[in-house]
């Protein structure tokens, strides 16, 4: 296993990952497992841009369209399960390709978890009913103020995490990132990271054209379509949870737009807050390719 390389694609949302990856995995003849926590729900595809069977091209991708949005399937079932499926994937590959902006996801499988320490149920339940009573502006302000760190870089449109973050915090009174940086595990493979990255200002620009072709390919059918699932955690994030408070009469669909655009521009920014504090990462733009090749051979 030691000359088994697992090479990762990192960056921001609609920097190029997927196009990069599923040419470096034709360049190396082997498959892709996806880092993108979104696109392994069979029921969300327009607002997670999933790859199509055409731009696949022909290479197996893992970890796409492999779970329904109704079960529960946490970042330590994705480390499990992604470590089984790389050392059988080993047997026959010398490199194998993983591509995605979710940092905790990347994390989890280059370095393993963090342990935290078990919080009393009285407290999930206080922060849950916060939630429902005062909403989830409220619990973000409040991890404003108990962690200020991961404040700045956690998704704060995962109502999720927000909610986890809080339970450490109050439970435990230490800031819930204080038990993120616990010493990496060891892989018995080499881990190679590839970060992707264009000025900001052409980033935004190629965030706000995908998410016009995504409407134009019918985003808000399909989020009114898995309007009665809108409780589940996997569609509380960007690009669905906008359209639910559309359809609750919140805002205009011209607000919406803009907010879809607007916080599709923010949680990029928190990707590239993420990987930018990896100084393991190596930084390439989308369009040298074969700088990248050259890298990793």
């Amino acid at each position: 296993m030691k000359n088994k390389k697992l090479i990762c694609i990192v960056g921001a949302t609609a920097v190029g990952k997927t196009n990069i990856g599923i040419q470096l995995a034709k360049y190396f003849e082997t498959v892709v497992i996806s880092a993108d926590s979104r696109q392994f729900y069979k029921e969300l595809n327009i607002g997670t841009a999933k790859p199509t069977s055409v731009e696949m091209n022909g290479i197996t991708h893992y970890f796409i369209d492999n779970q329904s949005i109704t079960e529960n399937y946490s970042v330590g079932e994705y480390e499990k399960d992604a470590l089984i499926l790389l050392e059988k994937l080993f047997e026959t590959h010398d490199k194998v390709i993983l591509v995605g902006g979710s940092g905790l996801y990347v994390r989890a499988l280059c370095d393993g978890l963090d342990e935290f320490p078990e919080i009393s149920s009285d407290i999930r339940v206080t922060i849950q009913n916060d939630l429902e009573e005062k909403g989830l502006t409220y619990l973000t302000e409040k991890l404003k103020i108990l962690d200020v760190e991961y404040y700045q870089e956690v998704d704060l449109q995962n109502t999720q995490r927000v909610l986890r973050a809080l339970e450490v915090c109050i439970g435990t009174e230490k800031p819930y990132s204080s038990f993120r940086k616990k010493t990496k595990k060891e892989r018995p493979f080499e881990i190679i990271k590839i970060g992707l990255h264009l000025p900001r200002e052409i980033l935004y620009q190629k965030i706000d054209a995908r998410m016009d072709l995504m409407l134009e390919q019918g985003l808000k059918q399909e989020a009114t379509n898995l309007l009665p699932f809108a409780s589940h955690n996997a569609l509380k994030t960007v690009g669905y949870q906008e359209i639910f408070d559309f359809l609750d009469n919140k805002y205009d669909w011209n607000e919406c737009v803009r907010l879809l655009k607007r916080n599709s521009r923010r949680y990029a920014k928190r990707q590239i807050t993420w990987f930018g504090a990896d100084h393991e990462i190596s930084w390439f733009e989308p369009t040298q390719l074969q700088k990248i090749i050259d890298f990793i051979s």
